[in-house]
């Protein structure tokens, strides 16, 4: 049985990862930290995901939340990544763009860290929205990362 971490998402699905199936890898938080992992995935559901979900009326599945430290360094990503604390996600809304996206979570939530990542405005469908929140004061940091390299603000 799943476990909910807010009306729409679930703690299974934002540990899924296809990487991990693929190299046998455990990605479900687990002690001495696991509590706090859940703890800080239930405050991305109920403070991002579902007020995302709420608003667009639309069903959707992260792509990357949680990431414990074995996968994050099987991707490449770096050890300091937001999402081996459970407090990151990448995901789109289908039939949004990500620019829309990453626009209205910029003016509607707090966030700590907002990137639009690899969107380009010829192609709405590409690219995808990483997005982070702490239990504590958040930067407010706004991203994007493309091609030409990283860049404040929002692009599109």
């Amino acid at each position: 049985m799943a476990r909910k971490l807010s009306a729409n998402f679930s703690l299974e699905e934002l540990c899924k990862s296809q990487t991990a199936v693929r190299l046998g890898i455990d990605n479900l938080p687990r002690e001495p930290e696991g509590a706090a992992i859940v703890a800080n995935l239930t405050r991305v559901c109920e403070r991002i995901l579902q007020p995302v979900r709420e608003h667009f009326g639309v069903p959707f599945a992260p792509s990357s939340g949680y990431r414990c430290l074995v996968l994050n360094t099987a991707i490449g990503s770096k050890s300091t990544s937001q999402h081996v604390k459970g407090e990151a996600v990448d995901f789109e809304v289908p039939g949004v763009t990500n620019a829309q996206l990453a626009a209205w979570i910029r003016d509607n939530l707090d966030y700590d860290q907002l990137i639009l990542e690899f969107y380009e405005s010829h192609d709405p469908t590409s690219g995808w929205v990483h997005c982070s929140i702490t239990g504590g004061p958040n930067r407010k940091q706004l991203l994007t990362i493309n091609r030409q390299g990283t860049t404040s603000g929002l692009l599109v």
